[in-house]
């Protein structure tokens, strides 16, 4: 219940808080950036403007303005506004404000609105506590969460709710969100004036992040006295680079970001691009992610996409994993950056994964298919009856035309070679060696017959190497 002294006290507050809360936005107009999430015509920004906001989760990175909507909200709307934290809260916090929610609703039909910060971090039993109430508009629920909704809030909540997803800031949106509170009278009042190359060493070191941008503005207006509107301090690059020295992209483990970077590093590399490969690359090690990970990653690559076109890739993803098992950070960086250019260098082929792939599909859909009796094993009785397996080092070039497949396939029906790297020279070699190989058996095969022609068999035999790329 607010008293005399209830204004005073947040005025009090309101002094000491951070930059970043005094600026927080008190209308829509006052968001920064987020076009499609309260943009005109969005629906958010028409159920705010109605005073009829239905239960929504707001996603999306720090810093975008989760909770400043959430604000804008508490400001223009009629109902009554409810914070609810999700690290301290507890089961018997939430009851007793959905309480007071059926108790105003009761008396007056004043609705509730519940925000919950950091939604994610509510336990099961806490997010269920909410279910019954949400779902009979005691409360409407403004979440806010960092990670993906689907994957960390309970299923029931996120079919009673909207989900509205945020976007990092562009640079030109924390520009204007530092020059906004550079003049305005809750931020530093126009008693600091920032340097040109000061103002865009902060838009770099925010990288989306509105929140980051006001708190490196404020440390670094605190490294000097205020000014005065008429004659203010200046705020200089070498004074935003020292209150803060390391710009933070962000990066999560084993969530979205960490998913999401590791599927560019890893389409970089497909598409043969090094210098994006490097930089997702970068990402993932300025973030601290595993190396051991990274390494693994390369390993199924060289096989998946570049396999038998370059078969030294396997290699050198083996090459890169034991480093970054054996070496660590900060070293095996460049093992991987070696590893991940070559990689990305290399010409691509996925025959072998099409080619498994394809091969369990008939395996796990197609007939059950014998083996030929002449390729089954020999140490049993009754083996003799198997028919003549032709070793195929007893031949010229160590190759013999032979059936390995079971019957109802043919030779192609799987493997189809990529017109790259080694895989197309083998290609090419196979053809070459297979078709000597079966010359010198007709030439033989002639010389054994006193000059006659060669055998039907070993003609066959020759024909058959027009499809080397089956064999």
């Amino acid at each position: 219940m607010d008293t005399l002294f209830t204004a005073m006290e947040n005025e009090r507050k309101q002094q000491v808080a951070p930059l970043a809360v005094r600026m927080r936005p008190r209308t829509l107009e006052d968001v920064v950036g987020q076009v499609d999430a309260v943009g005109p015509g969005s629906w958010l920004r028409t159920a705010i403007e109605q005073d009829n906001v239905s239960s929504v989760i707001l996603y999306g990175p720090a810093g975008t303005g989760k909770t400043s909507i959430a604000h804008v909200i508490a400001e223009t709307t009629k109902a009554a506004f409810v914070e609810v934290s999700a690290i301290g809260g507890t089961v018997s916090d939430l009851r007793r404000e959905i309480d007071a929610a059926e108790k105003r609703l009761a008396l007056n039909g004043s609705r509730t609105i519940l925000f919950v910060d950091e939604i994610h971090r509510f336990n099961r039993s806490q997010q269920d506590a909410l279910l019954h109430a949400v779902e009979n508009r005691v409360v409407v629920l403004v979440g806010a969460t960092t990670e993906n909704p689907f994957f960390e809030v309970n299923s029931a909540l996120i079919s009673r709710s909207r989900v509205v997803e945020l976007h990092g800031l562009s640079d030109g949106d924390i520009a204007r969100l530092v020059d906004r509170a550079v003049q305005d009278e809750r931020g530093l009042a126009g008693r600091y004036r920032l340097q040109p190359d000061a103002r865009s060493a902060i838009v770099l070191l925010a990288g989306g992040d509105g929140r980051a941008s006001l708190t490196t503005l404020e440390l670094a207006a605190g490294m000097q006295k205020p000014g005065t509107r008429e004659n203010p301090a200046v705020i200089t690059k070498a004074q935003v680079e020292s209150a803060t020295p390391h710009r933070a992209l962000p990066y999560d483990k084993n969530k979205d970001m960490h998913y999401d970077i590791i599927s560019a590093f890893i389409k970089s590399m497909r598409g043969s691009d090094p210098d994006a490969a490097l930089y997702w690359l970068a990402r993932m090690i300025d973030g601290g992610e595993d190396p051991k990970y990274i390494a693994r990653r390369m390993f199924i690559h060289a096989s998946e996409d570049v396999g038998n076109a370059d078969p030294q890739a396997l290699l050198v993803a083996e090459a890169a994993f034991k480093a970054a098992e054996v070496i660590g950070y900060p070293e095996c960086r460049i093992n991987l950056a070696q590893a991940a250019v070559y990689i990305a260098l290399a010409p691509k082929s996925n025959a072998a994964e099409a080619g498994i792939d394809a091969a369990l599909a008939e395996v796990r859909h197609g007939p059950k298919r014998d083996v030929p009796d002449y390729l089954r094993d020999r140490h049993r009785p009754g083996s003799e009856n198997y028919g003549e397996y032709k070793y195929p080092h007893n031949y010229p070039g160590g190759w013999v035309d032979q059936r390995y497949l079971p019957e109802g396939l043919e030779r192609g029906c799987f493997y189809h070679p990529s017109e790259r790297g080694w895989e197309a020279y083998r290609v090419e070699a196979t053809a070459r060696d297979r078709a000597q190989a079966a010359h010198a058996a007709a030439l033989r095969a002639q010389q054994q017959a006193g000059g006659k022609a060669p055998a039907s068999g070993n003609e066959s035999a020759g024909a058959s190497d027009n499809n080397p790329t089956s064999k």
